[in-house]
Formats: C-alpha cells, sequence, structure tokens
C-alpha cells in the first residue's frame, strides 16, 4: 500500500489550507516543515510558494534535510499571487540530494495584500484534494 506525508511552509496561511486538503484526500495529517519526514514515503506532498522571488531558505534547508532512501519522491504544490509554481526551485534543490519531484504538481493563486482576495477558496481547495488523488497509486 502507497504511503504519503504532507509537509508544508507558510506565512500567510494560504499553503496551509491548501495542506490540509491534499492531506484530507489522502487519509494523513498536514504537517509544517518543522516536523521531519521520519516514515518511510512513496510521496512527499511539498506545499511552498515564492517569496522575495524564490523558495524560502526554510523550504531549501528542508528539502536537503530529506533522507532518500525514505522520501522516494516528491510532489510539489502551493500558491502564490504574483508568481507562477514553485517548481523549477524546488526541483532544482530536491535534484541535489537525489529525490525526484513529479512532474505533475498543483499551484493556484493565493491572497497576499488584497492581490487575489479569498484565494485559495473552495474551488481551488477542491482542486488541490483532486490532485492529491489523481497521483493516489
Amino acid at each position: 500500500m502507497p504511503r504519503y506525508a504532507v509537509r508544508y511552509y507558510t506565512k500567510t496561511g494560504n499553503t496551509r489550507k491548501l495542506a490540509i486538503s491534499v492531506a484530507e484526500a489522502l487519509g494523513v495529517k498536514a504537517l509544517p516543515i518543522s516536523e521531519p519526514v521520519t516514515e518511510p514515503v512513496d510521496i512527499l506532498f511539498l506545499g511552498n510558494s515564492y517569496y522575495a522571488f524564490s523558495i524560502d531558505p526554510e523550504v531549501r534547508d528542508f528539502v536537503h534535510s530529506l533522507d532518500k532512501s525514505k522520501v522516494h519522491s516528491i510532489a510539489n504544490f502551493g500558491s502564490a499571487a504574483m508568481l507562477n509554481s514553485t517548481y523549477k526551485k524546488v526541483k532544482a534543490e530536491a535534484d541535489k540530494v537525489g529525490i525526484p519531484v513529479l512532474d505533475r504538481e498543483f499551484h493556484c493563486r493565493g491572497e497576499f495584500k488584497g492581490i487575489h482576495k479569498g484565494r485559495p477558496n473552495e474551488e481551488d481547495l477542491k482542486a488541490a484534494a483532486e490532485f492529491a488523488r489523481s497521483l493516489m497509486k
């Protein structure tokens, strides 16, 4: 039976909302990246966003802390008000530790300082859950 974990990093709470939807769809708990991945997982769903045009250093450090013998792959998800997905940034860091990042990801708009007010919304949360279910083996 496939094993999943959900970790997220958020400053505004937007990514946490998405992480909860993803985790509920998978039947696991959404935990912040301050909680290490200690159990073997087939897919680690990693929620994050852009901060100052890159992933936060805490996300980078978290990816570098992952044990490739325990984490077989990463599924990237997140939201952002201005920029698109963090996929390329997360993949670049995961490549350094030898963990593949799945080609498919989930990204939606997130509210920031009044831009994209109310996002992620219920539709976004449902889409994030559907993304997670679509990757279940």
